[in-house]
């Protein structure tokens, strides 16, 4: 990670916001172990995911590979559990 990289964080995170305000992310997460992300979006296809990705700043700096998901799930997708008083 170069000065160049670490310039363009800030302008990624706005864009990432961005797009998890308007519901085509959900959910971003970043190893800086094995300087990986994940990125589950809400697309139609592989193309309309490609074309958010290339708007990144970073874009020039990832390799990546896309790929349509058949179940996804999560405790943030189920009902809470009911708690009595």
């Amino acid at each position: 990670m170069d000065e160049d990289f670490m310039t363009l964080i800030p302008p990624h995170r706005t864009y990432i916001n961005y797009l998890i305000n308007k519901s085509i992310i959900d959910m971003y997460a970043v190893s800086m172990e094995s300087q990986t992300v994940w990125i589950t979006f809400n697309a139609s296809n592989k193309k309309e995911v490609a074309d958010y990705l290339i708007k990144s700043p970073l874009h020039k700096y990832w390799n990546y590979a896309i790929e349509e998901l058949f179940v996804y799930d999560s405790q943030q997708y189920r009902l809470p559990q009911v708690q009595l008083n």
